[in-house]
């Protein structure tokens, strides 16, 4: 970081690791106003901006939980974790099958809390407001449970989506972070759903492993 924290600046950027530690991704500036007990998301901003200014931050414009923070020196500790990469996903067939895999990347095991098990090509904009866009590369956490609120991987009528769940007893809803898109909307008595793993982190494009 090129210039010295405030007291409130370190706060602030302690509160986007744990949050982003629990959720696999940051907080919006909302969250954060609530927090911090902030009067407005306005006053969040302007916080983020002076971290982005100091180093401590990458904003990326238009999405909501578009805040990445930098972290200093970026050793990799241990061996590295090969992911592979899932593309599109055959109707029917396991997601991890040989057919779905594009390639293989190595990771620092440690990048992701609770450690990923594939890599998701993402399609589409529908979690844009996640930060989560077109061509970025989703980090899954394998696992057939998942709690309402967190952002999972579902397979629904055969097709897999990104979603975040929202579950109260047999209605669930898979809602997508982005206006444009419409919430998919089910009841579990009738309607098939299932859990391919909660998402952990993301990867956005394009960039280096």
């Amino acid at each position: 970081m090129s210039e010295t924290l405030t007291e409130r600046q370190s706060e602030i950027l302690r509160l986007i690791k744990e949050l982003t530690e629990v959720s696999g991704f940051p907080p919006t500036r909302a969250e954060i106003a609530e927090r911090m007990g902030f009067r407005s998301v306005n006053a969040a901003e302007q916080h983020l901006r002076a971290l982005e200014r100091k180093g401590a931050l990458d904003i990326s414009s238009g999405a909501s939980r578009g805040i990445r923070v930098r972290e200093k020196g970026g050793h990799r500790v241990g061996r590295l974790l090969e992911l592979p990469v899932i593309g599109r996903v055959a109707a029917g067939s396991p997601i991890l099958a040989e057919e779905h895999v594009l390639a293989r990347y190595q990771v620092d095991p440690n990048l992701f809390t609770p450690r990923a098990d594939y890599l998701l090509r993402v399609r589409g904009l529908s979690m844009r407001d996640a930060g989560i866009l077109e061509g970025d590369l989703l980090a899954v956490h394998r696992t057939a449970e998942a709690q309402s609120g967190q952002m999972v991987v579902a397979r629904v009528g055969g097709e897999v989506t990104v979603k975040r769940l929202k579950r109260r007893g047999h209605a669930v809803q898979l809602l997508p972070e982005n206006p444009d898109f419409e919430p998919i909307e089910l009841d579990l008595r009738r309607d098939e759903m299932a859990i391919e793993g909660i998402a952990v982190g993301v990867i956005r494009s394009g960039k280096n492993l």
